[in-house]
């Protein structure tokens, strides 16, 4: 799953002062921790400022790679399937309807613990950058 900017760019609506993207309009792509994600608002092509939101998609029986961003904190929504969220030393169960905060520093990774896909609504502040993952 390559990105393509101009293909991104081109699912932006601009009628209103803000933006707006469609799920489906969006190219994935696999993130340094492994996941698949679909940047849904992100600084560099949809005029946000200072936050990101993207949906991972971490496939049934798999997990990510345990990493940390070094500046941004995130937000995880679990908008489908069922998961566990290492976070520091702590596991934590996840199920849609569930929102953590992994602070900025935190070692993180998540695995889906279902019969299907684990989706994944992520909020990054300030924004998502692969340069800010470091993989532990």
């Amino acid at each position: 799953m390559k990105r393509s900017s101009e293909k991104a760019n081109a699912c932006v609506s601009r009628r209103y002062v803000g933006a707006k993207t469609r799920l489906a309009d969006i190219p994935a792509y696999v993130t340094k921790d492994g996941s698949g994600i679909r940047e849904l608002m992100h600084p560099d092509r949809h005029g946000c400022r200072n936050q990101s939101l993207a949906e991972a998609v971490v496939p049934a029986g798999t997990r990510t790679l345990l990493h940390r961003h070094l500046t941004s904190e995130e937000l995880y929504h679990i908008t489908a399937g069922e998961g566990s969220l290492t976070l520091g030393a702590e596991k934590v169960k996840v199920s849609p309807g569930d929102t953590v905060l992994i602070p900025a520093g935190t070692p993180h990774c998540i695995e889906a613990t279902g019969a299907e896909a684990l989706h994944i609504l992520c909020c990054c502040s300030p924004a998502y950058r692969h340069e800010d993952t470091e993989i532990l």
